[in-house]
C-alpha cells in the first residue's frame, strides 16, 4: 500500500514539474526574444519538461530515460535541418516554436546539459530510496 502511495504522490510531483516547466516554456517561447535565455535556456528546459513527462507515466528508476530523451530532442533538432514546420504547412505559431523552426549545435549542448540535470536527479532520488530501502524498482 505504501508503495503505491508512493508512486502516485511522485506521479503528481512530476505532473507539477511537467506543468510549471511548460507554462515557462510558453513564456520564454513567445516573449522572451535574447541571445540567451531563449535559445540555450529554454533548450535546456524542454528537456526537462520532457523528462517529467515522462516520469508522470514511469515514476520507477529508468536508467535509460535521459538518453533517450537526449536521443530524441537530437533527432528533433536534426529535422530543423530541413524547414519540417514549413514542409508541413503548420502556421500555427504554438506549434512552430514547440517544433523549432532552425538547426543550431548549440541547441544540442543545451540539450545535452538538460540531460545531465535529469540523470543526475535521478541518481540522487533513486539512490537516497535505496538508502532507506523505500525502492521497489529492479
Amino acid at each position: 500500500m505504501s508503495s503505491t502511495i508512493n508512486i502516485k504522490r511522485a506521479r503528481l510531483i512530476y505532473a507539477v514539474i511537467f506543468i510549471l516547466l511548460f507554462a515557462v516554456e510558453i513564456f520564454i517561447g513567445m516573449y522572451v526574444h535574447d541571445s540567451f535565455i531563449r535559445p540555450y535556456v529554454g533548450d535546456m528546459l524542454v528537456v526537462i519538461l520532457l523528462w517529467a513527462l515522462v516520469r508522470i507515466i514511469i515514476p520507477r528508476k529508468a536508467v535509460w530515460l535521459s538518453g533517450a530523451i537526449f536521443i530524441f530532442s537530437v533527432i528533433v533538432e536534426l529535422t530543423q535541418m530541413i524547414p519540417l514546420v514549413d514542409l508541413l504547412g503548420i502556421d500555427n505559431r504554438l506549434i512552430r516554436v514547440l517544433m523549432g523552426t532552425s538547426f543550431a549545435v548549440g541547441d544540442i549542448f543545451a540539450y545535452a546539459a538538460g540531460c545531465i540535470v535529469t540523470a543526475c536527479v535521478d541518481l540522487i532520488l533513486f539512490h537516497k530510496r535505496k538508502i532507506r530501502g523505500t525502492t521497489n524498482d529492479n
